[in-house]
């Protein structure tokens, strides 16, 4: 029998993510935005309010995940690609988007990030285990997009991750049967090459920091296909 497993679930998320602790993370939120606008690293602002509030780590790590500055935010959507997916080709963040999915079907904690953006708080630290949702978050990848009529889908894997080979060999069974070219490349650090890239799939913040144009699929996968998913929603509107 295949072991079921929960992606990223920590049990206590029900008390750190409660309705009480959420309006006061959300009170955080205004007050770090408020400082990494006017100059302080995200870190410290997070330590310093995080400090005063008593908040624990996992709770830290939401508003790290969750905030981005105004610059940031405004980049960032500049260079989301809407719907002009068709004949191209795709270069996918392959461990952020399956892990995001793997915490989805898992109904664990996700965040709804202010530059639009899902991420997950499941911390790799160098090891990865395909579990008993992967092979579901792959083809939801897939499903997608044959959708969008893309001409190739090349994912890179960090290769200094465990398990890294299997993925790709999982990656590469299951897509197989869809109308669009299928790559993966295990790479010793896929954020150097993706970072300079366009139509790149990820929610990696240093990513689309820098590359030439980015498209949220996660999200887009998450809102179709998952549609009772709930998260944290750190959004904003300007």
């Amino acid at each position: 029998m295949t072991q079921i497993v929960k992606r990223g679930f920590v049990p206590s998320d029900e008390i750190e993510f409660n309705e009480e602790n959420l309006t006061l993370l959300k009170k955080a939120q205004k007050d770090i935005y408020y400082l990494i606008n006017h100059g302080y690293s995200i870190d410290k602002s997070v330590e310093f309010v995080g400090n005063h509030l008593l908040f624990s780590a996992r709770q830290r790590l939401a508003l790290k995940r969750g905030i981005s500055s105004y610059n940031d935010i405004i980049s960032r959507e500049k260079r989301k690609i809407l719907d002009t997916y068709e004949n191209s080709t795709l270069h996918i963040d392959g461990l952020n988007i399956i892990i995001t999915l793997e915490v989805a079907l898992s109904n664990s904690t996700l965040i709804k990030c202010m530059d639009g953006t899902l991420r997950d708080l499941a911390g790799l630290r160098g090891t990865y285990k395909l579990i008993d949702k992967t092979d579901t978050a792959i083809d939801l990848i897939g499903k997608r997009l044959d959708e969008m009529k893309i001409r190739k889908a090349i994912f890179y894997l960090d290769s200094p991750v465990s398990n890294t080979g299997r993925l790709k060999s999982r990656i590469l069974e299951i897509l197989h049967k869809y109308n669009f070219d299928i790559e993966v490349i295990l790479i010793p650090n896929a954020d150097v090459i993706l970072n300079k890239l366009d139509y790149v799939v990820t929610s990696d913040g240093i990513i689309l920091n820098t590359c030439e144009s980015w498209i949220n699929l996660a999200y887009e996968i998450v809102e179709e296909e998952l549609p009772n998913t709930s998260y944290i929603d750190f959004e904003i509107r300007f």
